[in-house]
């Protein structure tokens, strides 16, 4: 599930809530069905923009620090997949790429053989070819239909090769929840000339805004009978939609 919303909508309040960082008001944040514990915990795996791992580790101490935490820590896969993504064991944290530090905590989370992966901007400041790698990972990772991955991200070129689910939230609430064909379904773009719509017909487009030649914005496709015909409707990009609903959102009930 790709996570999105604009810059303090509560995004990263919400990941510290699931990992129990912070406490809530209720006890309404729950993981695998249950109330956060410890046991849960260790079927979790974190994978942050830059790791906290100390920096003068060595990728070895770094399995050596972190393996007593999860008793189901399988040595031989931390190994394999330390190989397998080109990180050298002798090698220190603090002289990792930011995509090698990002393959490091995927790494780390694969070998305690975690079932929910929580992902706050990893990709962010990569270059393409390592955000390309880091989406293949975890593609792999939910091919296994037992584990999944919630994925906070601005990038939604990434959002478009690995999320099967999008949640939008604005201002602490939900703007949209579903799948990704969900919301391309659910909303089109709008464009027009300045004269086309009348007052109320102005009240369906989302995030309505003129400009010098016309208007543009979003439009529910279930009310694309309610314009005229000299409208343009067309299909809309991720990006769009993010900024057309922090526009003029239409909060779920």
């Amino acid at each position: 599930m790709g996570f999105i919303g604009p810059n303090g909508a509560g995004k990263t309040t919400t990941i510290k809530l699931l990992l129990n960082v912070i406490k809530g008001n209720s006890d309404n944040v729950k993981l695998f069905g249950q109330a956060g514990n410890v046991v849960q915990n260790k079927q979790i795996g974190v994978v942050m923009d830059i790791p906290m791992y100390v920096e003068d580790l060595t990728l070895r101490d770094v399995e050596k620090a972190i393996s007593s935490f999860y008793s189901n820590w399988d040595k031989n896969k931390y190994t394999d997949y330390l190989k397998r993504f080109g990180l050298e064991s002798k090698k220190k944290v603090k002289e990792l790429s930011r995509g090698m530090k990002v393959k490091l905590q995927i790494v780390v989370a694969l070998s305690h053989d975690a079932n929910l992966l929580i992902l706050d901007e990893p990709t962010s400041g990569l270059d393409p070819v390592a955000r390309d790698e880091i989406c293949d990972l975890l593609r792999e990772f939910v091919s296994d239909e037992t584990k999944g991955v919630l994925f906070s991200i601005h990038i939604t070129a990434d959002l478009d090769k690995t999320a099967d689910y999008l949640t939008f939230i604005l201002n602490g609430s939900i703007a949209f929840t579903g799948t990704k064909d969900e919301l391309f379904e659910k909303y089109m773009r709008v464009t027009g000339g300045l004269h086309d719509l009348n007052t109320d017909q102005k009240g369906f487009v989302i995030g309505y805004r003129e400009h010098s030649t016309g208007f543009e914005g979003m439009l529910e496709t279930t009310n694309s009978s309610k314009l005229p015909k000299t409208v343009m409707i067309e299909r809309i990009t991720l990006d769009e939609i993010i900024i057309f609903l922090n526009k003029g959102v239409k909060l779920y009930d």
